[in-house]
């Protein structure tokens, strides 16, 4: 007999007039695939299409402008007042409901962050005239605030009309409504500013306009920031007088926190893999003890466990899920099948935000699926079933060999250790990449159970290649590290690979310092330090992650000649603000070892020769790809291919995508 395991995650909710039939929502997010006029192309709809096939409660359109010409802050955001965009909004919204779920559009002005309208005219509006970020910005007056009001309007009538069946407002993050929120950037004298009400005048007469055309059986959700988490900003005391005076006008009050122009604070709203599940709950649950209206909390929710935990204890009624969504938009329907192994849980290592920062599109480190929805909706099953061998059971090899699977593939996967997982199972003990060690365990125990010819403690040969007789040959037998024998004294027992200490923290002594400033060198860095050693990390190039991170906005926004796709420079905003917290890790860029000796490692930097005091030397400076390995195979089969770190190590999600694609394009001929 059928009992469901998560009662309160999926008893249906009513807002307004409208039923949702869970309580899990696709939290706003905008898409890059748009036409030249901001208009949704096909691939931005089937992208929202499958978190409704996911089974998410409601999927929202995010960055919907409700003014192109005075609140356009990035490329990527929709024209909320332009009608010539009708038929594909229409499209949008059936392909969402279709499936049952709920779609919204998320309303939104960029106020004094119109960065497109300051390239374009030169100048921006703003609460109060003066600069921001080196832009002339011009007084919104009386009238441009009533137009700004009837902009809103506009475009919630707008989104009713195309099908939407709820309108979110965008009241947080720093964007125009928060704007007039905070004592931060709302230095008015005049009625719109000064006091907490004053400061509300003009959301609560966005939301009356609203509400006046969309009638009181259409949800309106606002989206704000429980608190500001910025100098200057409101706190969450402030936050719930917010959201005391937004009670019984909205249906749904959607509580974030922070602030995007902050780092800091966009940490918050986008929560680093160094904070806790749930870390923005607080501030919904503190505001639901003060309103009778819904409440929604949103921020690192990876698990459906969890989130019917906090639906139980009263903390909030509704969960939203953001970069969730895109590791496992079929979340939902996994959970309400009691299927919660099979989530894939989202790391937090923004590869996402990254790929969108440097090229515009999302991608996703564990779901290879995710910017390519639209040739998975129509995409045919191969013409022929062929006998696949995966060489290597690293994160690319289980990708391939269950790709292949799926696809109705005899498949092998031979793996030379006793154990799936590869190099990356070395940081299962590292605290913040809990989530990390999940989805290796996942995958592993797909493997498992999918149908699979596992081979454990199986090196691939070249004999072996021919005597199994494959039709194709996947080789992903990754990298190993590079040992730096071109420093000398390389060789003394006080030297060790990153990966020995992953495995072994404790043999390190009280100061440590790191050859390599790369992404191994940095996370075993900030380990290291939060287990209270004193670390060093020495890196030749003028720069690291960490180091980029505090180049500027507009340079992490536009890159840079030296970031390639896929690097994890938001990542890399997140390592720097931990940075701050451990005054007991420093980072030296340019600067190269030049001799380990006994009482430390001699270095040449910006400033001479010196010494740097050390009682373990960690190498991290790169990996080795296995590519003579891999080529050995190279004529053991009809097909052969190359993926992951053998080719050129890069990181997860580069293996991830090869070894699906790959292993989808097999069986064609």
């Amino acid at each position: 007999m059928y009992e469901m395991k998560h009662r309160l995650l999926f008893e249906p909710i009513r807002l307004a007039g409208q039923t949702f039939r869970n309580r899990i929502f696709a939290s706003p997010q905008d898409h890059p695939y748009l036409t030249s006029e901001n208009f949704l192309t096909p691939e931005a709809i089937a992208f929202y299409e499958s978190k409704a096939i996911g089974g998410f409660g409601s999927v929202c359109v995010g960055d919907f402008m409700v003014d192109s010409f005075c609140g356009h802050s990035h490329p990527f955001q929709l024209r909320g007042d332009d009608k010539r965009g009708k038929a594909m909004l229409v499209d949008t919204a059936l392909a969402i409901t279709r499936h049952g779920a709920v779609g919204s559009v998320e309303l939104n002005h960029a106020g004094e962050n119109a960065f497109v309208m300051a390239e374009r005219e030169g100048y921006m509006y703003g609460l109060v005239e003066g600069e921001h970020n080196g832009v002339p910005v011009r007084a919104m007056d009386d009238d441009y605030l009533e137009r700004a009001i009837l902009k809103f309007a506009q475009a919630a009538d707008y989104a009713k009309q195309s099908g939407f069946g709820m309108v979110t407002l965008h009241g947080g993050h720093g964007w125009m409504l928060a704007q007039f929120m905070s004592p931060r950037t709302n230095r008015r004298t005049d009625k719109w500013g000064g006091s907490l009400e004053n400061r509300m005048r003009f959301p609560l007469a966005v939301i009356d306009a609203v509400r006046k055309v969309v009638g009181p059986a259409f949800p309106i959700e606002i989206r704000i920031s429980g608190a500001e988490i910025v100098e200057g900003g409101y706190d969450i005391d402030e936050g719930v007088r917010i959201a005391e005076m937004l009670d019984g006008k909205v249906d749904l009050i959607h509580v974030s926190a922070g602030h995007h122009e902050d780092d800091a604070a966009s940490m918050v709203t986008h929560p680093t893999m160094f904070l806790p599940d749930g870390v923005n709950v607080k501030y919904a649950a503190e505001i639901k003890k003060h309103v009778k209206t819904p409440v929604a909390t949103v921020g690192a929710l990876t698990d459906p466990a969890f989130m019917e935990e906090l639906i139980a204890s009263g903390k909030t009624d509704i969960v939203e899920l953001g970069r969730q969504s895109l590791a496992d938009p079929d979340l939902p329907i996994k959970a309400r099948m009691g299927r919660d192994e099979d989530v894939n849980q989202c790391m937090r290592c923004f590869t996402c935000f990254s790929c969108s920062t440097v090229n515009g599109i999302f991608y996703c480190a564990i779901n290879p699926r995710v910017g390519h929805e639209l040739e998975n909706k129509y995409a045919v099953p191969p013409r022929k079933r062929k006998k696949v061998l995966v060489a290597g059971g690293g994160i690319g090899g289980m990708q391939a060999a269950l790709t292949c699977a799926e696809q109705g593939h005899e498949v092998i996967l031979c793996e030379k250790s006793d154990k799936l997982g590869g190099a990356l199972l070395c940081e299962h003990n590292v605290p913040f990449k809990q989530k990390l060690r999940i989805y290796l365990k996942n995958q592993a125990r797909r493997v498992l159970e999918a149908d699979i010819d596992l081979r454990l403690n199986t090196p691939v040969t070249p004999e072996l290649a021919r005597a199994l007789e494959p039709d194709v040959i996947i080789a992903a037998m990754g990298a190993r590290p590079v040992v730096p024998t071109f420093i000398r004294g390389w060789d003394r027992e006080n030297v060790v690979g990153a990966e020995q200490v992953y495995y072994d923290p404790e043999m390190t002594g009280k100061n440590v310092v790191i050859l390599g400033g790369g992404l191994v060198g940095l996370e075993l860095g900030l380990w290291l330090a939060q287990l209270g050693r004193q670390v060093t990390v020495v890196e030749m190039a003028p720069s690291t992650l960490a180091t980029q991170a505090d180049a500027g906005t507009s340079e992490r926004m536009f890159g840079s000649s030296g970031i390639r796709h896929g690097d994890p420079i938001v990542h890399g905003i997140a390592i720097a603000q931990e940075l701050k917290k451990l005054p007991n890790m420093t980072v030296k860029t340019s600067t190269k070892a030049l001799e380990i000796g006994e009482d430390g490692v001699r270095v040449e930097g910006k400033d001479g020769e010196y010494v740097i005091p050390a009682d373990t030397v960690i190498y991290a400076v790169g990996q080795k790809p296995l590519s003579t390995e891999a080529n050995l195979l190279y004529d053991c089969a009809p097909e052969f291919y190359q993926i992951g770190d053998c080719v050129a190590p890069r990181n997860i999600m580069n293996a991830t995508s090869a070894a699906y694609q790959i292993a989808r394009d097999i069986g064609r001929y």
